[in-house]
C-alpha cells in the first residue's frame, strides 16, 4: 500500500506536480519580462523556494518575520515582508537585515512614518519601504488617486532612515471570481491601480523603482504586465480546491494532500469517518461559494485520483465525516483501516497545521521530508 509507513494524518507533497507548477509560472514571468518574486506564505519551505526561483529568479515575499528569518538562514538575501509594518517589529526586522538581507517593508499609514524613522534611528539602521496600494480588495492600502499616497511618499523621502522603494498591491478579491474573464478584468484593474500610483509618485519627483502586483489568479490570467516590475503569486505552487473552481488549476495539478485513515462507518448517518478533522484539514470552506459539495476537502484514493461524489462534509477537532453527493457511500471499497487522501480547500490554511512535508513522486515513491516554518 502506498505511504504505508506514514502515520495519519500526514501532509503529502507531490514534488513532480510542484515542479510543474513552478515551471509554468517561471515561464510566464520570463515571457512578460518581469521579475517573479514568489510569495512563500503557503509553502514556507526552503526546498520549495529553490524550485520556485529556479530559472534566474531570487527574491521572495513573506507574510511573517519568522518566515523572513527562516529564509534568511537558508541564504535568501532579498525579501519583501508584505504585511504592514509597525515600529515594535523593527528590532526583529533589523536582526534579519544583519544576516545580509535586504528586507523591504510596507506601509499605508502616514501617521506611522515618524515613529518608524525614530525607531530606525535608535537602531542605527535604515529600511526600504514600499507604499501599499488598494487595487480593489479593500483590505490594506491607499487608493492610487488619493492625497495620502503622495503624502506618504513625501514623508518617507523626508525621513532620515527610511527610503522609498516603490509601490505594491494585492488583488485578493480575484479569489471570489467565477470565470477567467472576471479574473482578467481584475488583473487589469490591479495593474492600472499600482502603475498609476507609481506614475503619480514620479510626477512629484519621488522615486519609484519597484511596481509590484500579483495574486495567483491575476498572475495566471492577466493579459498585460506593462508597467510592472514584479509579480508575487504564492498558492500556485501547490494549488487547492478553491483555485481549481476559479480555473487556476485542475485537480491533478494540486500538489498537496492530507493522508488520512478510515476509522469508522456510520451507516445510519450515511457517513465514513476519517482521522483528519478541523485541525488537520482546517475549517476553511471558501470553495462552498462555487459548490455545495466541497465541504472541507475532496476525497482521493491513494494514487491521487478524485473519488467522484465524495467530500469531507463536516469536521470535528480530530474527526472528519465523508459524505456522498448521491448519498451512496463505498463502504466495501473504503473499509475501516484503509486510507484516503484529502485535497485541501485552501492549501495555505491546511498546510499550516504541519511541521513537515512527506515529499513523494506522482507514482507514490517517498523521496524526502521537508521542514517548514510556522507561527509568527
Amino acid at each position: 500500500m502506498l505511504f504505508e509507513n506514514l502515520g495519519t494524518p500526514s501532509l503529502l507533497l507531490d514534488k513532480d506536480i510542484l515542479e510543474h507548477n513552478c515551471k509554468i509560472m517561471q515561464e510566464r514571468a520570463q515571457e512578460a519580462g518581469i521579475k517573479l518574486r514568489p510569495h512563500m506564505k503557503t509553502a514556507k519551505s526552503i526546498e520549495a523556494y529553490h524550485l520556485a526561483t529556479d530559472g534566474g529568479f531570487d527574491g521572495i515575499t513573506v507574510s511573517t518575520l519568522s518566515e523572513a528569518d527562516y529564509f534568511a538562514n537558508g541564504g535568501v538575501t532579498d525579501i519583501l515582508y508584505a504585511v504592514g509594518i509597525v515600529p515594535s517589529k523593527l528590532a526583529e526586522a533589523q536582526r534579519i537585515q544583519d544576516k545580509g538581507v535586504k528586507l523591504s517593508l510596507i506601509t499605508d499609514s502616514l501617521s506611522v512614518i515618524g515613529a518608524l524613522d525614530d525607531e530606525a534611528l535608535r537602531l542605527e539602521t535604515t529600511f526600504p519601504i514600499l507604499i501599499e496600494v488598494d487595487s480593489g480588495g479593500q483590505r490594506g492600502g491607499v487608493l492610487p488617486g488619493s492625497d495620502d499616497l503622495i503624502a506618504i511618499g513625501k514623508a518617507i523621502k523626508a525621513s532620515n532612515r527610511l527610503s522609498l522603494e516603490g509601490v505594491m498591491t494585492h488583488a485578493g478579491h480575484s479569489y471570489h471570481c467565477t470565470t477567467p474573464e472576471e479574473i482578467t478584468a481584475i488583473a487589469e484593474q490591479e495593474r492600472l491601480a499600482v502603475v498609476s500610483a507609481a506614475d503619480r509618485l514620479r510626477s512629484e519627483g519621488l522615486p519609484c523603482p519597484i511596481v509590484s502586483a500579483g495574486s495567483t489568479p491575476t498572475a495566471v490570467f492577466a493579459k498585460s504586465f506593462d508597467g510592472l516590475t514584479d509579480i508575487r503569486p504564492g498558492v500556485y505552487m501547490f494549488g487547492d480546491v478553491d483555485q481549481m473552481f476559479i480555473g487556476v488549476c485542475r485537480s491533478n495539478e494540486i500538489a498537496v494532500s492530507v493522508l488520512a485513515s478510515v476509522i469508522g462507518h456510520n451507516k445510519g448517518a450515511k457517513r465514513i469517518l476519517i482521522d483528519a478533522g478541523g485541525l488537520a484539514l482546517s475549517k476553511d470552506t471558501s470553495a462552498s461559494e462555487f459548490s455545495s459539495h466541497t465541504g472541507y476537502g475532496l476525497v482521493c484514493d491513494l494514487s491521487g485520483k478524485v473519488l467522484e461524489e465524495l467530500y469531507v462534509e463536516s469536521v470535528h477537532q480530530e474527526h472528519g465525516l465523508i459524505a456522498s453527493v448521491s448519498g451512496d457511500l463505498p463502504y466495501e471499497e473504503l473499509p475501516v483501516g484503509s486510507r484516503v487522501r484529502i485535497l485541501p480547500i485552501h492549501a495555505c490554511m491546511t498546510v499550516a497545521a504541519y511541521e513537515q512535508y512527506e515529499v513523494h513522486s506522482t507514482d507514490g515513491e517517498l523521496l524526502a521530508k521537508w521542514d517548514r516554518v510556522n507561527r509568527w
